[in-house]
């Protein structure tokens, strides 16, 4: 190769003088609940304006389109304030804000497109640490400077998300391998995130723990502390790669465990396009046998093996072309306990079957609803419904952001309804659910796989290639 020709793809690039980054995230709680707070300003108004509306505050047409008009020019400067903001400070802010940037139904209503617009490039996007902080973690972890342990090190990262950036690099075997090295002092950004969260819920306590607020807070707490482990996540890769090691579809790329410790993994590099180029580019046919691929990764680990992968997002697929998808990240999972396993199985199976006085029992003995609340009962019963439609249905369905939008305007509707209600001066507190705090995160796989799947226009008789692992018992890896 000559010096004028460019590196080859799958080989890190020569470094680039370095713009000045920072060396590692805030991570004070101070420090970080200030910058949150700084945001407020920009945000103040939209959520006044959402307030408003939830409420069903009585306005004329004029006081309407100028409300209107103002959030309209807001909207892009607080999505770029965002953006900068949760960018700089990683962690638990910048995995709302992915959420927020492709979860259909998170974003203001009406503002939703310019929001995800600049909100998009938190999936894999987010401004990266210097050099030096990656370098100094890949000394610390594996005794060595990055360009001593591996053959060649691209120092700059290619992709940068919540908790690490990812470097491309040549190992002394010769293998292309992408190295996702954590950002120094997140563990303690997190552990300040949530005791402000905990702060929070203790300030509502008396109203919150009706709401079962510390058990669910706690069950965030153990899934998002575990995703600190990268050792773990290799672990889950392997594991996840047994599971579908006869999917010829499906792509985990292997763990190099010699060269992985607590802050670096280092995989296979794998190729491929992304999502937003995949959506553009690729064919109705492709996109379909790609949705189909992403559909059974999720359901046979869930519905077979009782493993829930909690982050949906985007920016963890490559496209390979031909229904192939590489998955990229594992470190977001959740391990269901058989009975609930068996229960969210079995209410699946009885709307399929029709057999509703089952599907309601269940409900009850599993979910934790209460049939004695008639307003939450029909919100709750029929929003399962809803959700689980492309489950149920034995004909092609269609995923679309209008339906994946519906899903989550639907609670928030009925929530509307039961808390402010026209005959009461006063917000009306809802009876409380005592859903199983080991299914908070399924809720994001729901709302995060339906955006996904909308987004790629993909359309299949989803029931059928689910039903035979719901209808068999769960195996064990």
């Amino acid at each position: 190769m000559s010096a004028k020709e460019p590196p080859p793809p799958d080989r890190p690039e020569p470094a680039a003088r370095e713009e000045k980054r920072p060396d590692a995230p805030p991570t004070s709680r101070l420090g970080r609940l200030a910058r949150l707070t700084a945001l407020a300003p920009r945000a103040l108004p939209m959520a006044i304006e959402g307030m408003k509306r939830a409420m069903g505050v009585k306005r004329d047409e004029d006081d309407l389109r100028a409300a209107r008009e103002k959030l309209r020019k807001s909207a892009k400067k607080t999505a770029e304030a965002m953006l900068k903001t949760l960018g700089d400070m990683k962690g638990l802010p910048l995995k709302l804000g992915q959420m927020a940037s492709y979860i259909d139904g998170l974003a203001p209503p009406g503002y939703e497109e310019r929001f995800k617009k600049v909100l998009v490039q938190l999936q894999a996007k987010a401004p990266p640490l210097s050099r030096e902080a990656a370098s100094r973690v890949v000394r610390e972890d594996l005794g060595g400077a990055p360009e001593e342990v591996f053959a060649e090190w691209a120092a700059d990262p290619f992709a940068a998300a919540s908790i690490g950036q990812v470097h491309r690099a040549v190992t002394h075997g010769g293998e292309a391998v992408a190295v996702k090295v954590q950002y120094p002092g997140i563990d303690k950004a997190i552990e300040n995130d949530l005791k402000s969260l905990s702060m929070l819920e203790s300030m509502i306590a008396p109203v919150g723990r009706r709401y079962q607020t510390k058990e669910t807070l706690e069950e965030v707490k153990a899934v998002f502390l575990a995703e600190l482990d990268y050792t773990r996540e290799a672990t889950t890769a392997d594991r996840f790669r047994q599971i579908h090691e006869d999917d010829e579809d499906i792509l985990i790329p292997r763990v190099h465990h010699s060269l992985t410790t607590r802050r670096v993994l280092t995989c296979e590099l794998v190729g491929g396009v992304d999502y937003a180029t995949f959506c553009k580019e690729a064919s109705a046919e492709d996109k379909n046998r790609a949705g189909q691929t992403i559909w059974r990764f999720m359901f046979r680990a869930l519905y077979k093996h009782g493993i829930l992968y909690a982050d949906p997002h985007p920016g963890n697929y490559r496209f390979l072309g031909g229904g192939r998808v590489a998955f990229l990240d594992f470190g977001c999972i959740k391990v269901l306990p058989p009975d609930l396993l068996r229960g969210m199985k079995e209410y699946v199976i009885a709307a399929q079957d029709g057999d509703w006085e089952a599907f309601y029992r269940i409900c009850t003995e599993v979910l934790g609803l209460d049939p004695t609340d008639p307003e939450g009962w029909k919100l709750y019963t029929e929003y399962i419904k809803m959700v689980i439609e492309p489950l149920t249905r034995d004909a092609p369905f269609a995923h679309t952001p209008e339906h994946a939008r519906e899903c989550v305007a639907f609670l928030v509707r009925g929530g509307k309804k039961m808390v402010f209600r026209p005959d009461e001066a006063l917000p009306n507190l809802p009876k409380p659910i005592r859903m199983p705090t080991d299914l908070t995160f399924v809720n994001r796989l729901q709302w995060g796989l339906a955006s996904v799947l909308a987004g790629l226009g993909a359309e299949a008789n989803w029931r059928r290639i689910t039903e035979p692992w719901l209808r068999t018992p769960p195996s064990s890896v």
